[in-house]
């Protein structure tokens, strides 16, 4: 089955934790590996949708394809669920917050105290969803592949996540390496697939690096 026959779902970006309204837990995400593996679906021939937090909105003016924007994790999740089907394909590079305020404030909270204690509680975790609703049934030939943007024992939490989530791939990002973090023009990526295979890239551009993922998914698809 080639890409044109999938439904390929992108995401991409940071989510937004509202703690009062005018503060939030996020990260520094940009959004421009989504955006670059968006692109490369769509020159592959796919249905592409990119699901995409808070960004700079130019990024994604006059694409080709369908963006839907959201702001939680929590919204970010129920646009991954409604755009799932079978034989599809999910990458998913964004940068979701992984905690919520569990009381966020109706109202400015104030400088009042020399400390503030918040609350919080974990979000949603996507991929988990994904695949329990793999699970279920229905989503038997979806092909998912997940981000592990790591600062510390990288491989060993890139591979618990591929084994926990059960993804067909991940792409290890270590965002302590220069040319690597949020923001850069770079990536330097390490893809494991489910099978054991390990391949390292140098440090490319996204748009090169997007064509390596796909070249990858390509020859697991094929198998």
């Amino acid at each position: 089955m080639h890409f044109k026959d999938r439904k390929i779902i992108i995401t991409g970006g940071p989510t937004r934790e509202w703690l009062d309204p005018v503060r939030f837990i996020s990260n520094p995400s940009t959004g421009k590996m989504g955006i670059a593996l968006a692109d490369e679906a769509f020159r592959r021939g796919g249905e592409t949708v990119f699901i995409h937090g808070p960004i700079d909105m130019r990024l994604v003016e006059g694409k080709p394809y369908r963006t839907v924007k959201v702001e939680s994790t929590g919204d970010m999740l129920r646009a991954v669920l409604d755009e799932l089907k079978d034989y599809g394909l999910l990458i998913m590079s964004a940068a979701p917050a992984d905690y919520t305020t569990v009381s966020p404030s109706a109202t400015k909270i104030k400088k009042t105290e020399d400390e503030l204690t918040l609350t919080l509680k974990k979000t949603p975790d996507i991929l988990k969803n994904v695949a329990a609703k793999r699970q279920e049934g229905g989503l038997d030939h979806l092909f998912v592949v997940g981000f592990a943007a790591e600062t510390d024992n990288v491989e060993e939490y890139a591979l618990g996540k591929l084994k926990s989530k059960n993804l067909d791939m991940i792409c290890l990002n270590d965002v302590s390496r220069k040319g690597a973090g949020f923001g850069t023009e770079t990536n330097i990526i390490v893809i494991f697939n489910r099978d054991g295979v390990r391949i390292k890239l140098p440090i490319l551009s996204k748009a090169d690096v997007a064509v390596k993922i796909f070249d990858r998914i390509e020859t697991q698809l094929s198998h």
